[in-house]
């Protein structure tokens, strides 16, 4: 018995553009790497007062309430049909809820700087994702992007975890927290061409922010009111999370799941910056090559697919129609 695509919980989506980015295309990708880069600094900024579950229920609250708004100030669109409900849940859990645990966590015992750099992981996980389950494999030419990206974040997780046994700790909570991201951008592509990236985002964060509201309420009394940590929380939420999460979705919709992770090779260089000349962070020299690595792969990573392989499929046709 064949089973329907559309009842897959993860189904392939066609992407609006599947060719060169597009000058909206590439304002959609640097913005969110932009933002997304600078959240590590304002995750650790919170957390010289606040504890890892109240950055995390305050951020994931504060993006739920900042997309409520737009949505209610846009136009009315149907709410998500019952059938997609566990889809939405799932995504609530991978692309919200744990990744959004576990960072703050993992700052606990690394720095911003390699927090970031690591997140760079998240384009190898997404395209395998979406090879295995939405048959989806990337063309040649990116195939060896995300070669170099993944060297690359081996060199980095090896020169920033090589040390104390609790830097392995945060660099593995951060590697895990990149997986999730990687099943949920898949997850989310044919979800966002349905619904639309406000009402789908909107939905994912309400529903994300009942689930950590236990983790936010735990050990409440250790939390100490302050203007820098409740600015970063407030940061966190209304840009880094509500806005730059419409973005995103607004991303993987236009570009597809496996391009709009590429976004991912920007953030290492942003958040590297940020942190080393904001912060102070020390960064070990062999990270930066690693860093390097993502860079070229991004550079691979980003060109139009399918171009050498649909130039190559023409000449076999044409040779077949003599």
């Amino acid at each position: 018995m064949t089973t329907d695509r559309s009842d897959r919980l993860f189904a392939g989506a066609v992407a609006e553009n599947a060719g060169d980015f597009a000058p909206r295309d590439w304002f959609l990708f640097t913005g969110i790497s932009l933002i997304w880069g600078s959240s590590f600094l304002f995750i650790a900024y919170a957390l010289e007062g606040l504890t890892p579950g109240m950055v995390t229920l305050g951020r994931v609250g504060l993006g739920a309430l900042a997309l409520g708004c737009i949505r209610l100030l846009g136009p009315r669109r149907a709410g998500i049909d019952r059938s997609d409900r566990a889809r939405v849940a799932a995504l609530a859990v991978i692309w919200v809820a744990v990744p959004f645990t576990l960072f703050p966590l993992a700052q606990q015992y690394i720095n911003s700087a390699v927090t970031g750099l690591l997140n760079g992981a998240m384009p190898v996980f997404a395209a395998l994702v979406s090879t295995v389950f939405a048959k989806t494999a990337p063309r040649p030419v990116q195939m060896v992007g995300l070669a170099l990206g993944f060297g690359g974040i081996t060199v980095i997780s090896l020169a920033s975890g090589g040390g104390e046994s609790s830097e392995a700790v945060g660099v593995g909570l951060v590697l895990a927290a990149t997986v999730c991201y990687g099943f949920a951008v898949n997850l989310a592509a044919p979800l966002q061409a349905r619904y639309g990236a406000v009402t789908l985002m909107s939905t994912v964060l309400a529903v994300a922010t009942v689930l950590v509201v236990p983790f936010g309420l735990w050990d409440l009394g250790a939390n100490e009111i302050a203007a820098g940590p409740i600015a970063s929380v407030v940061f966190l939420g209304a840009v880094g999370t509500g806005f730059a999460y419409w973005i995103m979705a607004s991303l993987v919709g236009r570009v597809g799941a496996i391009r709009a992770a590429f976004i991912t090779y920007l953030i290492p260089p942003v958040s590297l910056v940020l942190g080393v000349v904001v912060r102070g962070d020390e960064v070990a020299a062999l990270a930066l090559v690693g860093a390097g690595l993502t860079i070229g792969g991004a550079l691979l990573a980003s060109r139009r697919p399918g171009a050498p392989d649909d130039a190559g499929q023409l000449r076999k046709s044409r040779t077949t129609s003599r």
